[in-house]
């Protein structure tokens, strides 16, 4: 290219950028007038200003050169948003493109199209002003920051042909996942992955202060990510033309260096290691193009212009002349023609058709997702015999089925947890594959390689955020955690909770494979951790959500987990929890069994129930406080052999709600069956006990329960001994049924004495000898009698 063609390029860059800018004002200020054909006057400014323009123009200039990039390399990228408040510019730039029209087409590319643009942004009945699931070419949430770089690792993985752009803000930086993500090129293999260009948007402000990035010097930001392992590109400055002959020269620079990794790996089919990526620090000013000044104050390159730079528009002339001023300093007759439509010369700048970085498969990543190969689960069934009589682990068991996963799905599956695979007894999977290493390896390092599939770092957010990025580009994924620590991506949890709920309604968005969490190493058993990593609560936080989206399940026993597990990874658009134990503990159901028992989500375990009309009923979630139930209906039934009990399972949890309130809510007569609208209901439950009454207050017979579950009581104990702290085990369940049975106690108070002796003699055992009496550890479920 000539240095005049080139200039000429750079000219129709910066008029289509001014596009882009011109747009992004109106969005914030404008609901009609939108070609300013007339004077600004108060009714054409919109009544409540609500947007933000300080991120945006950075956002612009760098959307309209990715332009430029897939245009000359035709290349499919995929730009990730990380300032959530550059909304304004996401929908300006897929607008230019056309991809926004034809997604809604009420928004044309003409005049009154342009005047709907402005009207709906941050206005009732309209869309966010920050990038979302409406957002056409996003995956991005942006209603928490932190989060964007791990996204875009995620969407890389398994890619090959996908280079994703991710611009970061420089108060998004400080966050804490931020901050850990930017060691995901330790992950990412060059030979079978796509890449990432990360492009720290550096403008020196967050609402009300400087950034710690932005303060920083350039030689700090270089050696800072020289040392994270990537080639840092500079590009500085204020004034137009300059900035954007450095933005070109840079992203060429960029490109042409992760094209030359790329084909150094696949040429000779192997990975260097960790090659050193490039990216990008864009330090631009604060609200670039803007008003300078407003009432004396400075607001370009100041915080000031992070929100809406100019504010009394409506009821100060004084503003409005510098709105007016500011939107016509773009010239938009230069830039639109008389219909409103974008110049031929400028449109003739847009990559065409799903090149177009709105219009990109890899945002939709239903349009790419192939279903999950899995195999039968009835290969990986463990043989139960009678019901409690053999010892199993059921994590162990469905890492055998995981690993079938990984024979059949060598691109579409990957696992995800902080250090813990083998922890949670996953160990099986690592038969078919290794972990992700793309670091030095030393000859006595085990389970580690390149082309390993189990992604494993200490960063419960970097697990969530790469898998939400696999999952929202197409692919299947599971998160297998520690219960306690899963509480870190509670935030993580929501954002995506909300983008499934909204991109429900979204037809153009097609649905994505569901996240699916396995929690184990759980609160009952934490022998050796303590008090620090007991806590139950996620359940509690992920029942909060819209019924559609969510669902929590507690298999009692490996079979049922095989199903459970089996079921969630074949479902989409939903977030799945489970929680299930990784230590041996008595195997319940044969497979045909355990079917029945998962497709009905709760039921009447007959084989360990009295006939007929219970006079109460014992029941349980979770596999401890089932296997406590059982231990204490052996108690009951050696105590008072005439008691009719019923024993009555839940698997599926929110299915104890109404069907008005959930999907797979049980009716009215269904629950009344298993749990009576009169008899004493004993609940055993692996977590808090006020969930349990949230989810059966509307129930016939909710007077009744009297759930048993996690009290905040824990220590460093045996595992028998943080039921007996929580009254959850078998002695408690015992005692509670005793007491609520009408008339039982009065007739036999001796029973509550002998219990009460029975946990002494517990307690004092323990407290002596460090380990559970013979009678609890060496249990085995006894049979109906």
């Amino acid at each position: 290219m000539t240095d005049k063609s080139a200039t000429n390029e750079l000219e129709l860059l910066d008029k289509y950028w001014r596009a882009a800018n011109y747009l992004s004002v109106g969005q914030i200020y404008l609901m009609s007038n939108p070609l300013l054909r007339e004077p600004l006057l108060p009714e054409h400014i919109k009544p409540r200003l609500l947007g933000h323009w300080g991120t945006t123009p950075g956002l612009n200039f760098i959307y309209a050169h990715l332009n430029r990039i897939i245009r000359q390399r035709s290349l499919d990228l995929l730009y990730v948003c990380g300032p959530g408040h550059g909304g304004p510019g996401m929908v300006a730039n897929t607008w230019l493109e056309g991809s926004y029209s034809e997604i809604y087409p009420h928004v044309s590319e003409d005049e009154a199209g342009m005047q709907r643009l402005f009207r709906q942004f941050s206005f009732p009945g309209g869309i966010p002003s920050h990038a979302a699931p409406e957002t056409p070419g996003s995956i991005n949430e942006g209603g928490e920051l932190g989060y964007s770089l791990s996204h875009a690792f995620g969407a890389a993985f398994d890619h090959p042909e996908l280079i994703v752009p991710c611009i970061i803000g420089d108060g998004e930086a400080e966050t804490g996942p931020l901050a850990a993500s930017w060691h995901g090129i330790k992950f990412l293999n060059a030979r079978r992955d796509g890449a990432v260009l990360p492009i720290l948007h550096l403008n020196g402000y967050k609402i009300a202060n400087p950034t710690l990035l932005g303060r920083s010097s350039d030689e700090d930001l270089k050696q800072l990510f020289s040392g994270y392992g990537y080639e840092p590109l500079f590009v500085c400055g204020h004034e137009p033309a300059d900035m954007h002959g450095q933005m070109a020269d840079a992203l060429d620079r960029a490109f042409t260096k992760i094209a030359g990794i790329q084909k150094e790996a696949r040429t000779h089919n192997a990975s260097p290691g960790v090659p050193r990526w490039p990216m990008l620090v864009l330090r631009s000013p604060k609200g670039w193009t803007g008003p300078q000044e407003v009432d004396g104050k400075k607001v370009e390159d100041f915080w000031r212009a992070h929100q809406v730079p100019v504010s009394a528009c409506r009821e100060d002339a004084s503003h409005r002349r510098i709105l007016e001023n500011w939107m016509r300093s773009y010239q938009p007759e230069e830039l639109f023609d008389a219909n409103g439509r974008l110049n031929p010369e400028l449109r003739a700048l847009v990559p065409e058709g799903s090149k177009r970085m709105g219009s990109s498969p890899y945002a939709n990543g239903g349009r790419l997702r192939r279903e999950l190969m899995t195999p039968d689960i009835h290969n990986f069934a463990l043989d139960t015999g009678r019901p409690g009589s053999i010892s199993g682990q059921a994590t162990e068991q469905f890492g055998r089925y995981l690993s079938e996963i990984f024979r059949r799905n060598q691109d579409n599956f990957r696992l995800f947890g902080p250090d813990e695979t083998a922890s949670n007894r996953l160990s099986p999977v690592f038969d078919v594959t290794d972990r992700t290493w793309m670091e030095p390896l030393k000859d006595y390092d085990e389970q580690l390689s390149r082309d390993g599939r189990v992604m494993e770092i200490l960063s419960e957010h970097q697990c969530q955020g790469w898998l939400e990025g696999y999952l929202l580009t197409g692919r299947h994924g599971l998160f297998n955690c520690y219960e306690a620590f899963i509480h870190i991506v509670d935030s993580m949890f929501n954002q995506h909770a909300k983008w499934l709920k909204v991109t429900r309604k979204l037809g153009w968005r097609k649905p994505v494979s569901s996240l699916n969490y396995l929690l184990s190493s759980h609160v009952w058993r934490q022998d050796h951790n303590g008090y620090s990593h007991q806590d139950p609560g996620f359940i509690d936080h992920v029942a909060n959500k819209k019924a559609d989206i969510v669902r929590i399940y507690l298999p009692p026993d490996a079979n049922t987990l095989l199903w459970v597990g089996d079921h969630c990874l074949r479902t989409w658009d939903r977030i799945n929890v489970i929680v299930a134990g990784k230590q041996a503990s008595p195997q319940w159901l044969d497979m045909k069994s355990a079917i029945a028992h998962c497709e009905a989500g709760m039921g009447v375990w007959e084989w360990a129930s009295s006939a007929g009309e219970p006079d109460v009923i014992m029941a349980c979630a979770g596999d401890v406080p089932t296997m406590e139930t059982l231990a204490a209906v052996d108690l009951l039934r050696a105590y008072l052999p005439d008691l009719r009990i019923r024993v009555v399972n839940v698997v599926d949890l929110l299915a104890l709600q109404t069907q008005e309130q959930h999907p797979h809510g049980k009716s009215e007569a269904e629950f009344d069956a298993l749990f009576t609208r009169d008899k004493p209901v004993i609940f055993a439950f692996h977590g808090y006990p006020t969930l349990i009454h949230r989810l059966t207050y509307q129930r016939n017979n909710h007077r009744n329960f009297h759930v048993h579950g996690f009290n905040e009581e824990g220590t460093t104990t045996t595992p028998f001994d943080m039921t007996v702290l929580n009254e959850l085990d078998r002695f408690h369940l015992a005692q509670a049924a005793i007491k609520h049975v009408p008339g039982v106690a009065d007739r036999h108070p001796e029973l509550l004495d002998d219990l009460q002796e029975r946990l002494a003699e517990h307690h004092r055992y323990v407290r002596e000898y460090g380990d559970d009496v013979p009678e609890v550890k060496n249990w085995t479920w006894s049979g109906l009698k």
